[in-house]
């Protein structure tokens, strides 16, 4: 039954093979979170410059154009879509750890899918409604992140530290 099923329980060719699709996937995440801090410093103000625009004088070129409806749309179709097979590949594996329990472990893996949804579509009301959105986008990132990290380290320490 599948519900019997445990990380602990594969064989040692399951166990590292798993292991390193985590520890791919957390370097591919870990290189996507860099490149919003290359892209905004990680603020609250170059978050709004990077989707809104930078402010200039007279006469003067914008470090930052604001982001047009295109890619606005081009930008949230590849996040959603990659977030969600992101939180689908984690999450399963995941799922079949024996160290969480089924509320904490259910919270884990819809939370990524939650906060992707408020995150983007926060991101959308930033870019052309009002910039205080930013800090839900903010929250919201931060929640996600923190999630799938703890779900890679608990299936990776079950993977290769708990023995049967």
């Amino acid at each position: 039954m599948i519900n019997d099923f445990r990380l602990k329980d594969l064989d040692k060719t399951a166990k590292y093979f798993l292991s390193l699709v985590l520890i791919t996937l957390g370097i591919g995440i870990s290189m996507g979170i860099y490149y919003v801090y290359l892209t905004t410093k990680t603020t609250p103000t170059g978050t709004v410059e990077r989707f809104n625009g930078s402010e200039s004088l007279e006469n003067e070129i914008p470090e930052e154009f604001p982001k047009p409806l295109e890619n606005m749309v081009l930008t949230t179709h590849n996040h959603i879509n990659s977030f969600a097979m992101i939180s689908f590949l984690i999450g399963f594996i995941f799922y079949f750890n024996s160290i969480i329990n089924a509320k904490l472990k259910l919270f884990f893996m819809i939370e990524p899918l939650l906060s992707t949804l408020l995150t983007f579509s926060s991101l959308w009301i930033m870019r052309y409604v009002n910039e205080a959105f930013v800090y839900i986008v903010f929250l919201s990132s931060i929640l996600l992140y923190i999630c799938w990290f703890s779900m890679i380290f608990i299936a990776l320490y079950e993977l290769l530290f708990i023995k049967e």
